[in-house]
């Protein structure tokens, strides 16, 4: 059954505006689960911006469904994952001056260094996903990392325009389609929201969507529980 994962990044990100103690990432954790939440998702940056290792370390305590930490493949973050054992990490890009993370890892062209990073994590129990393109040339370059997921980015679908949108959820499908036959277990993320969803859900192979902003866009206005509980709806193409 397809999942979903809330990914608690934006609650540090306010907190972090004023670096005080509210709003607490680990209760907006403990709020989302209590919803229907299936796993929480949390980003370590290099430069610390939004969540810390501190709330890493708390979420590994407390975390009932699955903690699904995000990187980069540094060996400062491989030591904090091989440290913490969250349920599975997820390798993602990471530039200083982004805003949010901008398009997938480049696999193919840091073969050897993702391989050793996967093989390294991997080898103590601990399952790895790399956020890509839907991109063939990326998605057989996973493969060869032995990795057990992909995640694909989304990020192209969701800021399509409305002509555009169908041309981009042929690459997702496309880009599943390839990721079966070589054997990966396929998630997604990046820009969906309660209008786009559900098209990227009924995706062949698809397991699990990780979605942060939109959801705590509308938890801000809501409820972090109505919030999340519609989102899991729109998902399932119910109304809410």
């Amino acid at each position: 059954m397809l999942t979903l994962g809330v990914n608690i990044d934006h609650v540090a990100t306010i907190r972090q505006a004023r670096r005080t103690v509210e709003p607490d990432p680990i209760a907006a954790a403990v709020l989302a689960e209590l919803a229907g939440a299936d796993g929480i998702t949390a980003h370590l940056r290099e430069d610390r911006r939004h969540i810390q290792e501190r709330d890493v370390e708390i979420l590994r305590q407390t975390v009932r469904t699955h903690l699904n930490l995000e990187m980069a493949a540094t060996q400062e973050m491989v030591a904090i994952a091989l440290k913490l054992k969250p349920d599975y990490v997820t390798l993602v890009p990471e530039r200083r001056e982004e805003v949010t993370t901008e398009g997938g890892l480049d696999v193919a062209g840091n073969l050897d260094h993702i391989l050793g990073v996967v093989h390294e994590l991997q080898a103590q129990d601990i399952p790895v996903s790399l956020f890509i393109d839907p991109d063939p040339s990326q998605i057989e370059a996973a493969a060869e990392t032995q990795t057990q997921f992909i995640e694909l980015h989304t990020g192209k679908y969701a800021n399509a325009s409305y002509q555009d949108e169908g041309i981009e959820l042929g690459s997702l499908s496309t880009a599943c389609d390839i990721a079966l036959e070589l054997g990966l277990r396929i998630n997604a993320g990046h820009g969906l929201t309660y209008w786009n969803v559900r098209p990227v859900a009924e995706l062949p192979g698809m397991e699990e969507l990780n979605i942060g902003h939109s959801i705590m866009s509308r938890a801000i206005l809501v409820g972090m529980e109505r919030a999340v509980r519609e989102m899991k709806l729109a998902m399932l193409r119910q109304p809410f």
